[in-house]
């Protein structure tokens, strides 16, 4: 079983809170005032450089500073419901017709029907999560400058190396800053050359946070490492150009203007780069996701541990809280099931009536198809895609069953495909035959029928994604460019809190700056409609 202790950068964790020793963020505070400066006594030693590094990817999977619960990156909300992932996921997968739940945790069915506000907690903390991570990332960049490195007797190797770590944590600022473009559309940028000590950053439009985030990509992008020759969960060229595709693929939605035609390109590159799609769908998802195949297909994943990683969001909480009912737990790898999310019959239907496809591996028994009661988890098939268990069924390191092994794809080549596939029927080049033959490797892998050029329509591409990439936090963007997710053009199951599914607003496709951020940064704005 993997040992994330180690294969995270080769560090152990525990070293990595000495770094921010008090770093919570408290929700009544402006996420941008949490700023934690480690000083230059940590950087004394060269291999503090890659300790800090490490903390920046440990950034997306853990939720403090001593294990699951305790000592919080973010207070004022449940530690788990903090988590980078848990939080995002969210956002991207409650809101949609594929996931709904059950509890009654403050404010979170709110997601499902469209009608949450600025005072969202859950919001709130993603938002924070969001700056948490920025900010980090930010100290890290101020203590690697030229400057900085300039006198502490490094040698070149250890130099070259730095400069690659700068190229990675500028990555992973540029990540993040999509996340909150997509999500919150504008906000502010802070930078390693913004002040370190207090101050009230300027207000950046959703298009000024685009063009940085391009602009970030285009430069950082030539400093990192060759597709496929850096270490297991650090990224390298082929992640830049995927998350600048995806960006170009939004970029109607963020600026108004549409670049599908730019995405091409770089999505070619990454098709190209050695990544390769693995035999087995459901191997993707297992706890030896890092080692049974699945790997050669992920551009980027964040590193899940149930010794090391110990937190309860990330893929702890998406192998938790889709069990329960008549579910077997031990077959997941886990000790008990939190019996929360299920799906909708919106997106059950699009697996057709004896379909043979195995992305459709719904949970049916005891559970209804139709949701009456939202508060029912047996209303609702249950989706059983994360599991805690490897390929030969073995359970993961934590024997407990508390904790889940299991790494999330951020971006995976399989999604390249599609974005090829739409590309195409969007008119923006490429080739309709390699654009069916990239579907058609996808759906031979997924034991369905295959299809013919005549089949590559816009709705044929939306829900084929929904079918390939659901639960991995893609479905909230995928259905705003698609002109879907608000409004009466589709409807699901409790969409705007109503059984058969309302019309929402258009300005729910943005999420309200929280009220707590507005109040201590009087320069923000917040979005229209809230």
């Amino acid at each position: 079983m993997k040992k994330t202790h180690i294969k995270l950068l080769g560090i152990s964790l525990l070293l990595l809170v000495m770094l921010f020793p008090s770093c919570t963020n408290d929700l009544d505070q402006a996420p941008e005032n949490t700023a934690a400066v480690p000083g230059d006594e940590f950087f004394k030693d060269p291999a503090s450089y890659k300790q800090f590094l490490a903390k920046l990817y440990a950034g997306f999977a853990t939720s403090g500073q001593s294990g699951p619960a305790g000592s919080p990156d973010i207070s004022g909300i449940d530690e788990g419901a903090s988590q980078y992932i848990r939080g995002f996921w969210m956002m991207q997968e409650l809101t949609t017709d594929e996931a709904i739940i059950a509890w009654n945790d403050g404010t979170i069915k709110d997601f499902h029907y469209q009608t949450w506000t600025s005072l969202d907690t859950f919001i709130a903390a993603t938002f924070a999560r969001f700056s948490f991570q920025i900010v980090n990332c930010n100290e890290f960049l101020r203590q690697t400058t030229d400057e900085k490195l300039n006198g502490k007797g490094l040698d070149a190797p250890t130099l070259a190396e730095i400069k690659t770590y700068r190229a990675e944590a500028r990555f992973l600022r540029a990540l993040t800053y999509w996340h909150l473009v997509d999500t919150f559309g504008g906000g502010s940028i802070v930078t390693e050359t913004s002040p370190s000590t207090f101050y009230y950053p300027e207000y950046a439009s959703r298009a000024e946070i685009y063009k940085f985030i391009d602009e970030e990509l285009t430069a950082l992008t030539p400093e990192l490492k060759a597709p496929k020759t850096n270490e297991l969960y650090r990224v390298d060229q082929a992640a830049a150009w995927m998350l600048q595709a995806k960006l170009y693929m939004n970029a109607k939605v963020y600026t108004g203007t549409d670049n599908y035609v730019g995405a091409l390109p770089l999505i070619n590159k990454v098709i190209t780069s050695g990544y390769a799609i693995h035999n087995n769908y459901k191997d993707l998802f297992l706890a030896d996701n890092n080692s049974n195949g699945a790997q050669n297909e992920f551009i980027f994943t964040v590193a899940f541990d149930g010794l090391n990683t110990q937190t309860y969001g990330g893929t702890t909480f998406l192998v938790h809280a889709p069990v329960g009912g008549d579910m077997k737990a031990s077959e997941f790898g886990i000790n008990g099931g939190w019996a929360g999310i299920r799906t909708t019959s919106a997106f059950v239907d699009k697996f057709p009536a004896g379909s043979t496809d195995v992305r459709g591996n719904f949970f049916t028994q005891g559970q209804s198809k139709e949701i009456k009661n939202v508060g029912s988890f047996s209303d609702g098939y249950a989706i059983q895609k994360f599991r805690n268990v490897t390929k030969a069924g073995v359970q993961g390191s934590d024997k407990s069953g508390n904790f889940a092994d299991t790494d999330f794809p951020i971006f995976r080549l399989a999604d390249a495909y599609l974005m090829y596939a739409e590309c195409v029927a969007r008119g923006a080049g490429g080739n309709v035959a390699t654009a069916v033959g990239y579907v058609n490797a996808l759906r031979t892998r997924a034991q369905t029928t295959t299809i013919s050029a005549g089949d590559l329509t816009l709705d044929f591409i939306l829900d084929e994604r929904a079918k390939e990439l659901h639960w991995e936090g893609h479905r909230r963007t995928d259905l705003i460019r698609f002109g879907k997710f608000t409004g009466g053009s589709y409807l699901w199951p409790w969409k705007g809190n109503v059984a058969g599914g309302s019309p929402t607003q258009s300005f729910r496709d943005l999420f309200p700056i929280p009220a707590t951020a507005l109040v201590a940064n009087n320069k923000l704005k917040q979005n229209p409609g809230y």
